[in-house]
């Protein structure tokens, strides 16, 4: 069975995940795998610099800084950047899942399960949950240092307004609010597969 993991910002879905990879559970992590993809794939790296020019890749490395302007900038480029590494992602999360098959349960773990069309290739999708007030906290802490600036705040409260929470009435909810451990977090989520 595989099993999509996914949930807003701050929301402590890579926790979950590794407390699931901690216990032997094969786990995908789709924003990891793409740079990977992105690192490695020969014909991806082509398609990105056809669609964002050479500046894209500095001596053989991904641009991340270049490309995310350029995305950001024009929303079009997104899409199509997203045409040209989401298809690469599927394929290799096809052949994860292949290689895992023996497995009670295979984890995909991924911000964007529903927009990039991942949650099509899951048999049961978990949503984990957090309010917003401890989402922001925990995304301060990780991506600023603690640093609660006024900026820093914005930048995050942006990020949480530009994700749409896609939950369906079989999505299994975790509400990692902080006032249960990961670990039974996990066990609940375990019960109910």
């Amino acid at each position: 069975m595989i099993i999509g993991i996914t949930g807003g910002i701050g929301s402590g879905k890579s926790t979950v995940a590794r407390e699931l990879a901690r216990r032997g559970f094969p786990v995908y992590d789709c924003d990891r795998e793409a740079k990977r993809i992105i690192a490695e794939d020969r014909e991806v790296q082509q398609q990105i610099r056809d669609l964002l020019g050479p500046e894209s890749f500095v001596q053989g490395r991904y641009n991340t800084a270049y490309v995310a302007k350029r995305v950001f900038a024009e929303p079009a480029l997104l899409t199509q950047l997203n045409l040209i590494v989401h298809p690469a992602v599927k394929a290799d999360i096809r052949q994860f899942t292949a290689l895992h098959a023996v497995s009670s349960f295979v984890f995909v773990e991924s911000a964007i399960l529903f927009e990039s069309g991942f949650d099509r290739l899951c048999d049961r999708v978990v949503y984990v949950d957090a309010p917003e007030d401890i989402r922001l906290e925990r995304t301060i802490a990780r991506d600023y240092h603690g640093e609660s600036t006024p900026e820093n705040i914005h930048k995050v409260r942006a990020r949480m307004c530009s994700q749409n929470p896609h939950k369906t009435n079989d999505t299994i909810i975790l509400n990692n609010d902080g006032t249960a451990s990961v670990s039974s977090l996990v066990d609940g989520l375990l019960a109910k597969l």
